[in-house]
């Protein structure tokens, strides 16, 4: 069964939404980040990006910018920028991207879930990314920022969103950069509360779609909170972690590309018919060609694109991992014939989420900075839940969630 909780979030008063809400802090750089504060000294980039408070180059993990992360935080809530509710409640959290949106629960998720395995996982984590969140999360005491989950289809859930949602929303705004509208209602209704928590209960597993180090970094401070505390008796507040839970029917993965440097000492010309050993290779021409379906590949080389289509025996379609394009891109083009063996440290190659658009691949060749690009058809959400539920791990570099959550809506406190 999957535990969740209501939770006192701590939240903007509504006119001040616009100015406090931000990007995730892992989408954008230092510099990005400070170019989008600005002035704003109500803006979150001043508690999850803190370096920004310091002159540009200082080192981001720094122990002095995780105490100006706290230092900020507390500011913030001296100021009435943030402001904690009274009562423990839910929240419905809608994203509206290309006229389809989205509608989840924010919840607080159990620690122990995450530790036990009923939060599944499909991808690997780093320790050093692990161990940056865990700072600040300790140092402040609260999840700043979300992670992002989806759950098993459910109708009692559904209509307790329906029934919220035709009323006028606590946040309403359209973010600038991207134009993808963002909508918050609070669930307040102590019966609504109960079947909340009573649906979640009957779901056997939650799965993480996005956030894969924000939820074992929380995950591991509120264990390692349990552990130090000598009285810990399992209902304080650090057993839990916030995270937005949507139906997994209603998320859409984008496709996730590669752009590699060099072909690894090949002409164009041997590139290609190197390829043409477990692919059939046609040339489309100058116009951009998006991948049509499964096992089929856009490649951008020398100005020219093609379609790539993985031949019969080449991979196995009764294997959750084997059937993904992204295994059958790494062995049989990045390892095989480019030689880029581990996707994590290699620095020839670079990834572009799809949000970009094919453009973008064309744009990086052209410049001269990739030699080539290789566009993949995008993830399925059967795929990724079918992948945690027998326990693999995708590739690194495999899904791409569109719209990313916007923080600084809700943040969950730790005691």
């Amino acid at each position: 069964m999957a535990v969740v909780k209501p939770f006192k979030g701590i939240r903007p008063p509504r006119e001040l939404i616009e100015q406090v809400q931000s990007r995730p802090y892992d989408v954008l750089n230092s510099d990005e980040a400070r170019a989008e504060a600005g002035d704003n000294e109500k803006s979150l980039y001043h508690i999850i990006r803190p370096e920004i408070d310091f002159p540009v180059g200082t080192d981001e993990h720094a122990p002095e910018v995780y105490e100006k992360a706290a230092e900020n935080f507390a500011k913030f809530q001296e100021n009435g920028w943030l402001v904690q509710d009274e009562k423990e409640q839910y929240y419905i959290y809608a994203q509206t991207m290309n006229g389809k949106t989205q509608y989840g629960l924010v919840v607080c998720a159990y620690v122990d879930d995450y530790m036990s395995g009923a939060i599944k996982k499909h991808e690997l984590t780093r320790k050093d990314k692990e161990e940056d969140r865990m700072k600040h999360v300790r140092v402040n005491n609260a999840n700043i920022e979300p992670v992002f989950f989806a759950f098993p289809d459910n109708d009692r859930l559904n209509d307790v969103v329906a029934s919220y949602i035709t009323a006028e929303p606590e946040y309403d705004f359209t973010a600038e950069l991207d134009g993808f509208r963002h909508q918050l209602w609070i669930v307040d209704k102590d019966a609504d509360i109960a079947v909340i928590t009573e649906e979640f209960a009957k779901m056997p597993s939650l799965y993480i779609a996005d956030g894969h180090h924000r939820s074992a970094a929380a995950a591991l401070v509120g264990k390692e909170k349990a552990d130090n505390n000598p009285n810990h008796k399992g209902d304080e507040e650090y057993n839990y972690f916030m995270a937005v839970c949507f139906p997994a029917n209603q998320l859409t993965i984008i496709d996730y590309n590669r752009v590699v440097k060099d072909l690894n000492g090949l002409s164009e010309e041997e590139f290609l018919a190197a390829l043409s050993k477990h692919f059939v290779v046609e040339e489309k021409g100058e116009d951009i060609y998006k991948p049509v379906a499964l096992h089929n590949f856009s490649l951008y080389l020398a100005g020219k694109w093609y379609s790539l289509t993985a031949k019969e025996g080449t991979y196995d379609d009764s294997d959750p991992i084997g059937v993904l394009d992204v295994t059958i891109s790494s062995n049989l083009i990045l390892d095989e014939i480019l030689d880029i063996k581990d996707l994590r440290t290699s620095k020839r190659i670079d990834f572009v989420g799809g949000i970009r658009g094919l453009g973008e691949l064309k744009r990086r060749v052209d410049s001269g900075e990739m030699k080539m690009a290789l566009a993949l058809y995008p993830v399925s959400m059967k795929q990724l839940i079918d992948i945690a539920d027998t326990g693999n791990i995708m590739p690194p570099k495999t899904t791409w969630f569109e719209p990313k959550l916007r923080s600084g809506l809700v943040i969950h406190k730790l005691s």
